[in-house]
């Protein structure tokens, strides 16, 4: 009786965390090939779960039960090299299905690695910085693209998820965050997020950019003692945003270093997510959660 008990609350359990997970279309770059599969793991070296040798664009979908009409796909950091999957990609889907809003979390394409890109990134890191940017360049176009593709998926299924078309943003940390920043330099009518929220968004990599006229409101997150130096260049990102008259906001802590994410600090950034909602309600781009 006890094993069946407990058979059942795992199963149960599993119902709870499972989401629909959809494909999205891409086109193959024969430049860039994957010889280790898609793999999902706890890294020790970055202390949390992890996925590494994405090669095909996925959508997590995690619905809110009481759906408000606002949306938000989010891209979770990694270098590039690999996607810090829950404090920078599910916790933030919880939390704002509790809000009200449904969420997608983006699984793009990433730099093909061995089975542990984690180690290689940080190998690469101490001793060789320049070789991450060169496995970088040809695999950051494919990314972009990929998140492209998840507001067209969103976009075009909106009605039927009961979202509103107009109401579809675009959240990224760190190599997340030059997504977040690289579909908005490259968007058509159609693939337009309506707000964006790049948070420590890794700029260098993006190089130098354009505002576009119809450039969407956008919500700057960072901690000024980011050890990767992206402090400057997203306080440059949102007075350049300011500059050319968009709307634009930021949230530069003193303390909070990078990669913070959902974890919890005991500083003033754990609050950040607060702070984009607080945001997201005053510009009318979401509703109050109603008790």
């Amino acid at each position: 009786m006890k094993n069946i008990l407990l058979l059942s609350c795992l199963l149960v359990s599993m119902n709870i965390i499972s989401q629909r997970v959809i494909d999205l279309p891409f086109t193959p770059n024969p430049d860039v090939k994957w010889s280790t599969g898609e793999k999902e793991y706890f890294s020790e070296i970055w202390d949390t779960q992890v996925i590494t040798n994405v090669s095909v664009p996925r959508l997590e979908v995690y619905e809110a039960d009481q759906p408000n009409g606002t949306s938000v796909i989010i891209a979770p950091g990694g270098g590039l090299y690999g996607l810090s999957i829950n404090s920078e990609g599910r916790d933030v889907a919880k939390w704002l299905n509790n809000r009200g809003i449904t969420a997608f979390v983006l699984k793009y394409r990433l730099v093909p690695t061995g089975i542990d890109g984690i180690k290689e990134i940080t190998d690469e890191g101490n001793t060789n910085p320049a070789k991450i940017g060169e496995r970088v360049s040809p695999v950051l176009p494919l990314s972009i693209t990929d998140g492209l593709a998840a507001i067209t998926y969103v976009r075009t299924n909106a009605k039927e998820m009961k979202l509103d078309p107009n109401k579809i943003g675009f959240m990224g940390f760190s190599a997340g965050g030059a997504v977040t920043m690289g579909v908005t330099f490259n968007y058509s009518k159609s693939t337009r997020p309506d707000f964006i929220v790049p948070v420590y968004p890794w700029m260098t990599v993006i190089g130098n950019y354009t505002i576009p006229e119809d450039a969407p409101p956008m919500l700057v997150i960072c901690a000024s003692d980011d050890p990767l130096g992206l402090a400057r260049p997203s306080a440059t990102l949102y007075t350049d945003w300011v500059t050319s008259g968009k709307n634009a906001g930021m949230h530069m802590y003193s303390k909070g270093g990078h990669g913070f994410g959902m974890k919890k600090q005991q500083l003033a950034s754990d609050d950040w997510i607060t702070q984009f909602h607080a945001w997201a309600l005053t510009e009318n781009l979401t509703k109050p959660t109603l008790n």
